[in-house]
């Protein structure tokens, strides 16, 4: 009797909890349905082409921090030489590699020993030289291993211009996405930084350095990923950039002022998170000067990224993202629910915690309970539908919606046949493929108690041609 009431309490608990968090995202589609709905508009009555010739545009350095990247790291580092933008530099920062990364930068950009010293404003590994090349806006610091936060220090101390774009060696911008996601920045200097979206390579075609046809892969799991890359830019930052309460710009693709990134210490080198630690500490840093300022997404700078293509890999991924979570919101607990951090103390600290780090575990022992409640027969037919509306309906939903808001406004994908495999992916991934994430995240969290920081190799087939 005492274990029938415990798992009809616990049913009744879960389904108030998914609808919740339902209700939450729901709104935050709606504000984002409305802001990517204004970008839109604003964005026909403004011209690219006269803000690049309009000599407002401040200079931007490159940050790109590498460790093995011998195969690649020509092409990338010339392909974003290449991009559209007045003045702009590629700091290269060669983490310790162990190949010949360096060499292979040395001969391709005919570098020589550069006089400038680094003004080390910031904690990084020994920095063993630094090189300049003599027929490109390219500079190469070379360090010692210290992991990609320590690589990206030193690459911010040695970046010569107030506005740095830090990047993945492995990413691939649009040509306009450096002119794209800077405009924020041009057009307010309360701005502080900017984020960009990045979508999966995955199955489109890859000519030098340039994505040239969008389409979908044929395997499954990328496709999945694809439909959580585009609910969570377009259905969750570009909401939470509107409440100015954005906690994440991705790794692989932000803009920051240099100053701001300085005054908030850099990025922290002890934690497998640095992407959204940096921006958490950056709120924090400005709200405790009690300075004016915003951090934005925008939904056009697009930067293309390959994901993992095996169960294995993308474990490892979804593993250190969560631990990455739990240790934000851990350094910064002081934040949580204190008013004097505004909407970021009040509302998306609070919602990461409860509905994010803490979700998984509440989703699993929610299924669990559901299935012992239906064997002993406590729960009806009725609550089993409503349940099961909350927990897996109203989520295929949105997943749904945001693919065709993907359509509407943003257009990506040409084919009619790729959006209707992702509408179907988008239904599917709630059948196995959720339950699959959501235990990585429930074991993320035992991983993190055990004080696991381990980055985890990400392996990559690389872009097809």
């Amino acid at each position: 009797m005492i274990l029938r009431d415990v798992v009809y309490a616990i049913d009744y608990f879960v389904f108030g909890y998914f609808v919740a968090i339902n209700l939450v995202y729901v709104t935050l589609y709606l504000i984002s349905f409305l802001e990517i709905a204004d970008h839109a508009r604003r964005e026909a009555f403004r011209g690219l082409t006269d803000l690049y010739s309009s000599g407002y545009a401040p200079p931007v350095s490159l940050i790109v921090p590498g460790y093995n990247e011998e195969a690649t790291i020509a092409s990338s580092v010339r392909s974003f030489l290449a991009l559209r933008y007045p003045v702009h530099e590629v700091v290269v920062v060669n983490d310790g590699s162990r190949d010949g990364t360096l060499d292979v930068l040395r001969r391709e950009f005919d570098l020589r020993p550069s006089g400038q010293p680094v003004w080390l404003r910031l904690e990084t590994a020994p920095i063993r030289g630094v090189y300049v090349s003599r027929t490109e806006r390219l500079i190469v610091v070379d360090k010692e291993n210290g992991g990609k936060a320590d690589a990206l220090n030193a690459g911010i101390c040695a970046a010569s211009y107030p506005l740095v774009c830090c990047i993945d060696a492995d990413i691939i911008l649009e040509e306009d996405a450096l002119l794209r996601v800077a405009r924020p920045m041009i057009e307010s200097s309360e701005v502080a930084a900017v984020g960009g979206i990045v979508r999966v390579a995955n199955g489109c075609r890859v000519e030098r350095g340039r994505v040239v046809h969008i389409s979908t892969p044929p395997d499954p799991l990328p496709n999945f990923q694809i439909v959580e890359y585009l609910r969570a830019f377009l259905a969750g930052r570009v909401g939470w950039s509107r409440l100015n309460a954005l906690l994440i710009i991705s790794g692989a693709f932000g803009m920051f002022r240099k100053e701001d990134l300085i005054a908030s210490s850099g990025y922290a080198r002890d934690t497998v998170g640095e992407d959204m630690e940096v921006v958490t500490r950056i709120h924090r840093t400005l709200r405790e000067k009690g300075q004016r300022y915003r951090i934005v997404f925008v939904p056009d700078p697009v930067a293309w990224t390959e994901v993992p293509s095996t169960l294995r890999v993308l474990w490892r991924q979804r593993d250190r993202w969560h631990r990455g979570l739990l240790d934000t919101l851990v350094r910064h607990r002081k934040m949580l629910f204190n008013p004097r951090y505004g909407v970021v103390g009040l509302l998306a600290m609070p919602y990461f915690l409860l509905f994010e780090a803490l979700g998984a575990v509440v989703e699993w022992v929610g299924y669990v309970a559901f299935v012992i409640g239906l064997a002993l027969g406590v729960l009806d037919l009725q609550f089993a539908v409503a349940f099961f509306l909350a927990a897996v309906g109203l989520g295929a939903l949105l997943s749904v919606s945001v693919v065709f808001l993907e359509e509407l406004r943003l257009r990506k994908y040409p084919s009619w046949r790729d959006l209707a495999r992702l509408t179907a992916y988008g239904v599917l991934e709630n059948f196995g493929y959720r339950q699959l994430t959501t235990f990585w995240r429930v074991w993320a969290i035992w991983s993190f108690l055990r004080r696991n920081a381990d980055w985890g190799a990400m392996e990559r087939r690389g872009f097809g041609s």
